[in-house]
């Protein structure tokens, strides 16, 4: 899920710091001190996941660590990856920046199961094989935050999977557990069946942004908030049209990533763009900025996941963090997303 422009651009690469440039930062970074509560799962994280669903794709090891680095220097602790992005490259590659930085306690590692083909779905014994295989790839004894992708497969009863998750976590090899791909009457029945003794579904991930409400907006809004579940919205940028830097359907091509992003150039998403684009000149940010602050603006979102690819993509969606969006921002874009 591609977020701005080619991954092999100079911005992923760039060159070293020039003597006569900017002295480093030093000490604590500033944003260090932006904590928010992670639903009921006892961790305080940066408000915005950083996506790792192009390293090992897109993005090659050494660009994919300058990219953490510059998170991580921005106050950044909490990372998002799945056993399915790029065949598990993805944990290799933040398993390698855990050993050569010494960054594991530091940081709140999120992982999403349920699709890797060679253990698919979230029956018992694929659901344990996948764990320690994302636990061996990025080389840690635990995840902070497992996310169980209901829609890679309905044949598993519910129950089955928790009680698998339930013994994970007395294990040990898990800390929290996280919904994707869900709906809310499972996401009531999962409730039930805590009561019960089974772990509770603590976080939620849903595709949801300001050009794809239909999902989230309604019954799984409603159970969210009822239940006190910690919003993590993905598709931040709806595949990177969000971002601005993509407006010309005869550039984007017959690819997957083109048709996802032509989806969007319709008089709706050029109207949502210009909003969002007088609004940023307005506040002197991105638009991508914008776009985070939109969501963080919403009453159940904890912390929206963004995938980046260039150090340069981290700088613009983190400035999301700090901005205030007015009641008449926040009107004016609904306005125009209608």
């Amino acid at each position: 899920m591609n977020v701005f422009r080619s991954a092999h651009q100079p911005a992923a690469t760039a060159p070293e710091q020039h003597p006569s440039g900017p002295l480093p930062v030093q000490g604590v970074p500033v944003g260090e001190a932006l904590r928010v509560s992670l639903g009921e799962t006892g961790f305080s994280v940066f408000p915005l996941v950083l996506g790792a669903a192009e390293f090992g794709w897109h993005v090659d090891l050494r660009a994919a660590h300058a990219i953490l680095d510059a998170y991580r220097l921005r106050g950044g602790n909490i990372l998002h990856t799945s056993d399915s992005y790029a065949a598990g490259r993805s944990e290799h590659v933040i398993g390698q920046w855990f050993r050569s930085r010494g960054s594991r306690d530091d940081t709140v590692l999120t992982v999403r199961v349920g699709r890797n083909p060679d253990n698919p779905g979230l029956g018992s014994v694929n659901l344990v094989r996948a764990v320690e295989a994302s636990l061996t790839r990025l080389g840690t004894d635990r995840i902070d935050v497992l996310y169980l992708d209901g829609s890679a497969e309905r044949a598993t009863v519910l129950e089955d999977t928790l009680a698998t998750a339930e013994w994970l976590v007395e294990t040990g090899k898990i800390r929290a557990l996280a919904a994707s791909g869900y709906t809310a009457a499972q996401l009531v029945e999962a409730r039930i069946l805590s009561s019960a003794g089974y772990p509770r579904f603590t976080v939620l991930d849903v595709a949801y942004n300001v050009l794809r409400r239909d999902e989230f907006d309604g019954d799984l809004r409603l159970v969210a908030g009822a239940q006190g579940i910690a919003v993590t919205p993905s598709q931040a940028l709806e595949h990177g049209y969000l971002s601005g830097a993509h407006r010309d359907r005869d550039r984007v091509g017959g690819s997957v990533r083109g048709r996802q992003l032509a989806a969007s150039m319709n008089r709706r998403g050029a109207r949502t763009l210009r909003a969002l684009d007088r609004i940023a000149g307005e506040l002197a940010v991105p638009p991508a900025a914008i776009a985070i602050a939109w969501l963080l603006a919403q009453r159940v979102v904890v912390a929206p996941i963004a995938n980046a690819y260039a150090v340069s993509h981290v700088e613009e969606l983190v400035q999301g963090v700090g901005v205030q969006l007015s009641r008449a921002h926040l009107a004016e874009i609904a306005r125009a997303a209608e």
